[in-house]
């Protein structure tokens, strides 16, 4: 079991590692009426080793009210690779951490600032995650390589993918 919870713990280092640079993620929730809505929204803060990725925005938005409706929410982030987060998003109030967030450029952006209170935090709290690596580096093109010439199709032991659960539910 041991080795398990190894393999998890470097695979959350792997998405820590991964998304570290990316700092817009496409934030999905779901309406009221069932539809997945994606946004991009600024990454404030990823603290994996809590379980919890940080962002600010209004409340007057949808966004706000469809994670007060239904908390189960997705972040996709694409760049370098590609990381999919599943988790639960609650909104919070902090003013210490409102205040650590908000800069000029966000106070622009949501035409705000750090006292207003329509600003809220939204915390993600990750359930299970996946990555793809990408690029043209030499790994890519060599498990590529593998799968081809492979009977098996390029799911099965793919070294350039991996699923972590979070909360201690070891894969």
């Amino acid at each position: 079991m041991s080795k398990e919870i190894t393999e998890n713990e470097k695979t959350l280092k792997k998405i820590k590692e991964l998304i570290k640079d990316e700092k817009v993620a496409m934030l999905t929730t779901i309406s009221p009426e069932g539809r997945l809505m994606s946004r991009p929204m600024q990454t404030q803060e990823v603290r994996m080793e809590q379980e919890e990725i940080w962002f600010i925005t209004k409340k007057d938005t949808e966004k706000y009210r469809e994670i007060q409706n239904n908390p189960a929410v997705n972040l996709a982030y694409a760049g370098s690779s590609y990381v999919s987060i599943s988790g639960t998003a609650e909104c919070v109030q902090d003013e210490e951490k409102k205040k650590e967030y908000l800069n000029f450029v966000v106070e622009k952006v949501l035409n705000t600032s750090a006292e207003d209170e329509d600003v809220v935090l939204i915390k993600v709290t990750p359930e299970i995650a996946e990555y793809w690596e990408s690029g043209f580096n030499f790994k890519t093109v060599k498990e590529f390589v593998k799968k081809m010439a492979s009977k098996n199709s390029m799911e099965d032991g793919n070294k350039l993918k991996d699923t972590v659960t979070f909360g201690g539910n070891v894969k």
